[in-house]
Formats: structure tokens, C-alpha cells, sequence
């Protein structure tokens, strides 16, 4: 069952059309599909609103109470389920050798218990598998199962010493566990699998993986994880490629038994994925995001971050929202739970920005019911305005872009820092400013993808092909415009580092070739003077000058640019404090390149002023940035929202509704969760302006659960909001 190893020939073919800017779905020979990524969404995935999954420990069959959790489904009003099937641990009686039962099960059928009672209650069934760890009775029978080590040694699991690490591209993902999921198809026939941890543990130096990788590369394994290293790029194009397949492999085998049913991946952050996001979600009829909390100094509207970033590749498929209820950091508390406070903002936030909720208790044994209540509160409003909630399309102009080849290719182990980083610093300037936006994937820029876009803000995008640029070009020429920072097209698809900026020709500067940073005690003049009530010094009118960015590129401006608002002062000592005084006190240089090209705006940033507000999130940066957007933009907003606090602001429209969602964010623990309770803001001030094709009927608080009046002013509407404890969601009926 284990498909042959690609050729030289045939991997050559699937990196070179992967690489490339047409690469959207089917980039893979065509003997590894199990069907057209065109095909419908099947109802069992497109109509489930909230999931509940149950992921038992092999003790649960003598200590958990099925009735309990059957009927939980049904109080949340849950319309999908997950039930944990096997792979590490089987919890029917399976019959395939090596495939371990819960020494708990007995005589039981635990999974068939639980789907029985959830089809009694018409839910959708998903059955999880998990093939990432076996054990020593599998290893001593089939020891090319088991991930090696670059030491040649296999690999112990890393938490559970008794269990061995699988390899996640040989035989033991090709054969036992397809042979697994058949069995659970054919006992079942549910409506599909979710696999978790399906994707291997990094590099497998086991023979399977020496011996096709060679065949397809001509290559050893890589020893470096550079991602200069031309071998290393090899093997995470070969390792896409077999995960792909394998996928692709499990797919075809359940729907032989079931034609209905699908597997469904488990999935996390895009932008940071290793995994190509277009080809992963092309082969699923929905998706699931499994950020189940936030850690360390995440934002809380994260989630919704992930959101965007999944619907930039899905279409019209489900985007899902795995959270859980415990505490999500790297000491791996599982059992925990964590405030009320913070599973509700995490999950309003996902839901503000189009994801459908997917709450994941781990262990059927409770050991801490604090949590059972809130959920149940959050899906029981969700299932009473579900029809504000559906068939959603977004009504923002403004697309952040992201790159996974910028992250592969560029940022390599230090992709958070190289390249993730200027994106959260955009995020967080754009949520502050209550300025709606959607995310763009690097690889959809084609116009189909950009037509409702006016502005595209592309932060450090440091690899892009001639193709891409290409297809950026063509959106500025149509009216679009453009915001970019730092290394944005200054290195190849390869990650190789070009002589000047593919995009020179929109920037209007040429890259010298010199760089400097990190730059300490910079600072940016405002020209006020050169430009008196310019809208780029809205909130920075009484401001001589501000701090500069960390990192800056030295560029050669190709011809005279019509206005400089910001220039640089350049690096001067902090220490001894006697010394602390600036040996230059102005410049022509400037922080801040603007260019008018025929309808559309260029705004380039030769410092890295988004990567330097998330680390340090200066007010000035903020208003720099905002202006620059606003500027850029050049369009009267759809929408405003006036009043105090810190709101992540979504808008929508279905056939019925528009909907405006607001997510109070204002909180001590807003930078480092959990949150404790809420701090009610308020009231707002909502404008809104709409074409003529839209008659409003009547305008809702679903939060709230009342109607409030509607000022009419031609066609621009105001309504008042008098206060949001944790969200609030404005819906105009139709």
C-alpha cells in the first residue's frame, strides 16, 4: 500500500510548479489525487456551526461517563463532534496487529457507544486518529516504523519514555494506519477522520526516508537546518510532497468504503506552517485551526489572526476554531483550566472574524468542571444567532499579506523574528485603529483574489518571484495601492538575495547594498515645516520628532519625491550620559518613500517600524503607521467606530444582514493573558455608509438582545452602542 517513491524526474516537476506563482491547487502528478479540490463542500461539513470533541485517555473507559458527555452535546446544542477512535491508542476492538486497545476497554466499544449516542442527537461525527507513537511490541516486529535520530538511533518519545516515535513517511502511516482508518470506516462509516500530529517530528534518518529521498533528490539527508541550505529546501519540498500523498492516499481509501466521507488534517498557524497552506486546505472540505489558547505575550485577538489567515485560502469552506479550556503553555498543563474570562474572549474573537467554534476537552474524567458552564453559555448564543453567523462575506478593502516562502526560505529557524514579527506589528496597529482587513496569501495575488482589495500591505514579503511581482504591478496599475517595509522583494523565490528590489520600479529607490542595524538612539524628524497640516502628523502635531525604527536599509531614491515627511537622525551615543546629543541634527534621508502612481498609492518603509511597534509598541509608530494606511487607502471608510477602549472591529455582510462585530480587548491583560473579568467601554458611536441597494429594516445588539434607533443622514446611518462588556454585535436586517 505504500506508493512507490517519486522519481528524480517527477519530484524536479513538483518543486518547479510548486515554486511558482500559478501554484494554487493542483501542482502534484496526478496519480496522487483522490479528487478534484473543486469539488462541493458535502452538508455534513458546510452545516455544523459548533463542535465539541472528546479526546479520552486510555484510562477513560472505566472512569468517564458517556451519558454525561452525550448529553453536554446536547445541552451546547453541539452539531459536530470528534471522538477519539485510534492510532496511539484504540479505544474499539480492532483487529489489525500492533494496533494497541486501552488496557481499560475490556470487552467495550467505547467509540461505538459515543457515536451511537451522538447520531441520536443528528450530529455530524468525525472519528480522531493520532499515529505519531507506538510501542515496544510494534518496534521489535517492525522496526523501519520507528523515526531515527541523526545519531542513527530511534527515537524514544520524548514525554511518554515507553512509547517510540513513528516515522511519518514511511510504512507505518502508508500501511497500518491506512489499514486503521479503513477498519474504522468500515466498522463506523462516520462522516469522516481528523488526524492529529499526522505530519511527523522534523528530519527521519530511517532507511524509508534515506533511500526515497535519494531516489526523488539525488540527495543525502540534510544535516543543517539552514534555510540557505539547498539541500535542506530539497528535503521540506520532499517532505511536502510525501505528506501530500499520504493524505492524499488515506482520502481515497475511506471514501472507497464511504464515498461521502473525507479526512480532515489537523492544522495550526498558517503563516509559520511548514505545511503549504493552498495545497493542504485544497485537500479537505473544511479546516481546523487548533490554536486552543493563547501563551507568553500572544494578543488575544491571535485567533482571529489565524481566521483571516485560513479564509485567504479556503474559499467558501468552513474555518474552524480548535480552543481549549486549559492553560496553553510549554509546561503542558492538559488538565488545567483556565478564567472564564479568557476562554470567552478567545472565543468571541474567533467567531468575530468567521470561525466556527470546535471546544476540545482532553480526558473524559473530570477534574475541574469550572469551565463546563461558559462554553455551554458561549454555544447557546452562537446556536440563537446562528443566522447572523453564516454565509458571511467580509466587507474590508485592506489585505495584509503573509508569505509562507518568505517564512521557509528567509526566516528559516528565525522566521518569528525575521518575518512573523512584521506582520503582528501591522495586526496589532490595524486592530487598534479599528480599521478592517482581511489577510492575503503571497500565492493568491492574482486579480480574481484582489478585486475587493484597495490597499495591500506587504510587511517585509522578503521573497517573491518575478511573477508575484508581476501580479503586484498589475494591481497598482488597475488603482490598487501598495504599503511596503524593508527586504519586501529583495530576495528571490529561492531565497536567494537579488542585487536591488524586484519592486524598485514601485518604490522609486534602488538598494545600495548596505544595511545597518540594529541602530540605537535613531530617531525620525517630522518635516513640519516642509509640509504644514500634513494628515501624516495626525496626532503628532505638537511632535518634533520620534524614535526610529531598529533595522534600516540604505536606498537610492530614483527621482524626486513630492513629499518627505519623515527623514532620518541618525544613530548618535547613550552613553556617557555627556555624550548623549545628536551629531546630526537633520537630513534629506528619508523613513518614508510616497509615490502616486496613476490611481494607486506606493508607501515604502526602508526601516522596519512594524517589526520595532510589536517589540515595542510606541503610540508614535502607531499614528505613523495609521496615517500611512489612511493615506494609502484614499477612500471614505465603510464603516467608523467611535468611543473608547480597545476593540478588534469585523464587518460582514450575508444575504440578510450586515453585521459589525466588536470584541472588547480592553484589559490589563490584554499583552499577557489570562484575562480575569472585563472592563465594560462605552458608549461608541457607529457610522456606517451604504449604497443605495441596501434598505435597512430594523438594527439589533445580539449581545444585548434589543433593537436601538438608526440616525439617517443621505446615506450614512449612526447608531450608539452604550456599552460592550465583552463583545457586542451590531446587525442590520435587510
Amino acid at each position: 500500500m505504500n506508493p512507490p517513491p517519486l522519481s528524480r524526474r517527477e519530484f524536479l516537476e513538483f518543486t518547479a510548479v510548486a515554486g511558482s506563482a500559478a501554484a494554487l491547487t493542483h501542482v502534484a502528478p496526478a496519480r496522487l489525487w483522490a479528487q478534484a479540490a473543486s469539488d462541493p463542500v458535502p452538508v455534513w461539513a458546510s452545516k455544523p456551526m459548533r463542535w465539541m470533541q472528546l479526546t479520552l485517555v486510555e484510562d477513560d473507559p472505566i472512569h468517564y461517563d458517556p451519558a454525561f458527555w452525550i448529553d453536554y452535546c446536547k445541552r451546547t446544542r453541539s452539531d459536530g463532534v470528534c471522538l477519539s477512535g485510534g492510532g496511539c491508542v484504540a479505544y474499539y476492538p480492532t483487529e489489525i496487529p500492533f494496533h494497541h486497545r486501552s488496557a481499560w476497554l475490556g470487552n467495550r466499544d467505547v467509540l461505538g457507544e459515543l457515536i451511537d449516542g451522538c447520531r441520536k442527537l443528528g450530529t455530524t461525527i468525525l472519528v480522531r486518529t493520532d499515529p505519531h507513537a507506538t510501542y515496544d511490541d510494534a518496534k521489535l516486529a517492525h522496526p523501519d516504523w520507528i523515526a531515527v535520530d541523526a545519531e542513527g538511533k530511534p527515537r524514544r518519545h520524548w514525554s511518554s519514555p515507553e512509547m517510540w516515535v513513528t516515522c511519518a513517511y514511511g510504512p507505518y502511516n502508508f500501511e497500518f494506519m491506512t489499514d486503521v482508518h479503513k477498519e474504522i470506516m468500515t466498522r463506523y462509516r462516520v462522516d469522516g477522520l481528523f488526524h492529529n500530529r499526522w505530519d511527523g517530528n522534523g528530519i527521519c534518518y530511517c532507511v524509508h526516508c534515506i533511500q526515497n529521498f535519494r531516489a526523488a533528490t539525488g540527495l543525502d539527508l540534510p544535516r543543517s537546518k539552514d534555510a540557505k541550505d539547498p539541500t535542506h529546501r530539497a528535503w521540506q519540498r520532499w517532505r511536502q510532497q510525501r505528506l501530500f500523498s499520504l493524505l492524499d492516499l488515506w482520502n481515497s481509501s475511506i471514501r472507497a468504503i464511504n464515498p461521502n466521507s473525507h479526512d480532515v488534517p489537523n492544522g495550526g498557524n498558517v503563516a509559520l506552517n511548514t505545511m503549504d497552506a493552498i495545497e493542504l486546505t485544497s485537500r479537505a472540505p473544511m479546516l481546523v485551526a487548533d490554536r486552543q489558547a493563547r501563551s507568553g505575550l500572544a494578543a488575544p485577538w491571535l485567533i482571529g489572526k489565524v481566521a483571516k489567515e485560513y479564509r485567504a485560502v479556503v474559499g467558501n469552506k468552513p474555518v474552524i476554531g480548535l480552543f481549549g479550556v486549559g492553560v496553553e503553555e510549554h509546561y503542558r498543563w492538559k488538565d488545567s483550566v483556565t478564567s472564564p474570562a479568557e476562554i470567552r474572549i478567545w472565543v468571541f474573537d474567533a467567531i468575530a472574524n468567521g470561525m466556527r467554534p470546535w471546544c476540545t476537552k482532553f480526558s473524559g474524567t473530570l477534574h475541574d468542571e469550572r469551565w463546563l458552564a461558559g462554553v455551554e453559555d458561549i454555544y447557546r448564543w452562537a446556536e440563537k444567532n446562528q443566522p447572523y453567523l453564516t454565509h458571511q462575506q467580509p466587507l474590508a478593502r485592506i489585505g495584509l499579506v503573509y508569505s509562507q516562502q518568505t517564512a521557509w526560505y528567509y526566516g528559516g529557524e528565525q522566521a518569528e523574528a525575521k518575518v512573523e514579527n512584521y506582520g503582528l506589528g501591522w495586526y496589532q496597529a490595524l486592530v487598534e485603529s479599528r480599521i478592517p482587513f482581511e489577510m492575503v496569501h503571497d500565492k493568491l495575488l492574482d486579480p480574481a483574489h484582489l478585486r475587493r482589495f484597495k490597499t495591500l500591505i506587504l510587511p517585509n514579503i522578503a521573497v517573491l518571484n518575478d511573477a508575484q511581482c508581476n501580479q503586484l504591478r498589475a494591481f497598482v496599475d488597475a488603482g490598487g495601492s501598495l504599503i511596503a517595509t524593508h527586504e519586501t522583494s529583495l530576495y528571490d523565490e529561492s531565497g536567494a538575495r537579488r542585487k536591488n528590489f524586484a519592486l524598485a520600479d514601485l518604490f522609486g529607490v534602488d538598494f545600495t547594498g548596505k544595511a545597518e542595524g540594529p541602530m540605537l538612539n535613531s530617531y525620525i524628524r517630522l518635516e513640519h515645516d516642509a509640509l504644514q497640516h500634513s494628515p501624516f502628523f495626525a496626532g503628532l502635531e505638537d511632535a518634533p520628532r520620534i524614535i526610529n525604527g531598529v533595522n534600516r536599509l540604505e536606498v537610492t531614491p530614483r527621482e524626486k519625491f513630492a513629499q518627505t515627511p519623515f527623514t532620518l537622525i541618525p544613530s548618535y551615543p547613550d552613553l556617557p550620559m555627556e555624550k548623549v546629543y545628536p551629531r546630526v541634527e537633520k537630513t534629506d534621508i528619508s523613513c518614508l518613500y510616497l509615490r502616486q502612481q496613476g490611481a494607486g498609492r506606493v508607501a515604502y518603509f526602508p526601516i522596519d517600524i512594524d517589526r520595532t511597534f510589536w517589540e515595542v509598541l510606541s503610540a508614535d509608530h502607531l499614528k505613523m503607521m495609521r496615517n500611512t494606511v489612511l493615506w494609502a487607502n484614499n477612500e471614505a471608510p465603510v464603516f467608523e467606530v467611535e468611543g473608547p477602549g480597545l476593540l478588534d472591529v469585523t464587518a460582514w455582510r450575508n444575504p440578510g444582514s450586515i453585521t459589525l462585530h466588536m470584541v472588547n480587548l480592553t484589559n490589563p491583560m490584554a499583552m499577557k493573558g489570562p484575562f480575569r473579568d472585563f472592563i465594560p467601554v462605552g458608549p461608541h458611536t457607529v457610522k456606517l455608509t451604504l449604497s443605495g441597494e441596501y434598505d435597512v429594516k430594523q438594527v439589533k445588539l445580539l449581545v444585548a438582545g434589543n433593537t436601538v434607533p438608526v440616525e439617517r443622514s443621505g446615506s450614512t446611518l449612526t447608531i450608539r452602542v452604550p456599552s460592550i462588556r465583552d463583545h457586542e454585535v451590531l446587525a442590520l436586517d435587510l
